[in-house]
């Protein structure tokens, strides 16, 4: 589990952009929405929400931005030449941005808590049946935006 207060890294997949990560994840998640759908190929994808301060990159992504569900404009970064993803940001009240799990140099201590956007959620795709599902996202506060 990336909670602890430690640093981790990544990068894309073929090495021009490297990432290092200082500090706790806010909160780790599958999303099932249709852009996190179409931007990796699949089902879901699996984020690590982190402040925006907390990342440290080496090399310059490239962005592509559009409309998020919400109507807002969420912006996902990836290599130019690889086309690996590396984050996402926009999408998040505030300077935080969510970090691709799959670009982590150690994926595996990733520990989704949930399932949010599940009402966009694919027949084949299936999840640990100890993970809540949401339709959307889990009850937050409307004043700090955070998790309940």
């Amino acid at each position: 589990m990336l909670k602890a207060n430690r640093e981790y890294g990544g990068g894309c997949l073929c090495g021009a952009i490297r990432y290092r990560v200082t500090g706790p994840s806010l909160f780790e998640t599958q999303c099932c929405c249709r852009d996190c759908q179409k931007a990796t190929g699949t089902g879901h994808t699996t984020i690590v929400g982190i402040a925006r301060d907390q990342l440290h990159i080496d090399g310059e992504p490239s962005i592509y931005t559009s409309a998020g569900e919400s109507g807002g404009a969420v912006s996902r970064h990836f290599c130019g030449t690889c086309g690996g993803r590396i984050f996402t940001s926009g999408a998040l009240p505030g300077e935080n941005v969510m970090v691709q799990a799959g670009s982590l140099d150690e994926p595996g201590e990733v520990t989704p808590e949930n399932v949010i956007c599940g009402k966009d959620a694919l027949p084949w795709d299936h999840f640990d049946p100890a993970l809540e599902i949401y339709e959307l996202y889990p009850p937050f506060d409307p004043v700090t935006r955070e998790p309940t």
